[in-house]
């Protein structure tokens, strides 16, 4: 079985285990299975140190045992990284959690992260509970880029994508057929990055 895609850490004990610097790098060596020995011979630390580190890791959920290896007259046991991306949840941080309701200005750059965060933190726990029950959870995304020439054309493009989907919404929307489902929708726009990040590959994580 592989490592799943993402794991989201929404505690903050688990939070502050895997930004140790060293455990980062533990986990960035193990998209495949390794052995405490070859782990510490790659990152030239002793083997005591890397298995201390390693331990503290499968406490907190992040590495697993995955099977043992046979080498002259030992056995090593491998284990390997949990998932191949990991992102700690705004749940983790408690009452001080970014919200949309701690922020006064919904046009901020402030109000559009406390959106995110707040997308983060519900998914990721409706997430958690659909794997429980070995569901999938039942999402939507659309993501795009759009160039505008001016300012007033993003003005007007703003003011024309509410319309429209206020009125999708209003057709869609039902508050009394029994049985109904109520879905968030968050719609937000930010400045496209010059350069977006790549995302790391091969030892440092896989895609």
């Amino acid at each position: 079985m592989s490592a799943v895609a993402l794991h989201v850490i929404d505690e903050a004990e688990r939070a502050a285990s895997v930004l140790h610097p060293l455990r980062l790098r533990i986990l960035g060596e193990l998209a495949a299975a390794e052995s405490a020995s070859e782990l510490a011979r790659r990152l030239d630390m002793p083997r005591q140190l890397v298995n201390y580190h390693l331990r503290q890791l499968e406490r907190d959920g992040l590495v697993e045992t995955v099977g043992e290896r046979r080498k002259r007259n030992c056995t090593e046991r491998l284990v390997r990284a949990v998932a191949r991306s990991y992102m700690i949840s705004p749940a983790a941080f408690g009452s001080l959690a970014a919200h949309p309701d701690h922020v006064e200005d919904r046009a901020s750059s402030a109000y559009l992260v406390a959106m995110a965060a707040r997308v983060i933190s519900e998914v990721s726990d409706q997430r958690a509970a659909a794997q429980r029950a070995d569901k999938r959870t039942a999402t939507l995304t659309i993501e795009s880029e759009v160039r505008f020439a001016t300012p007033a054309a993003q003005r007007q493009f703003a003011e024309e994508l509410t319309t429209v989907i206020a009125a999708v919404i209003a057709k869609y929307h039902d508050d009394e057929t029994a049985g109904g489902r109520r879905f968030r929708l968050m719609v937000g726009s930010y400045p496209a990055p010059a350069a977006p990040r790549a995302a790391k590959t091969g030892s440092e994580g896989a895609p």
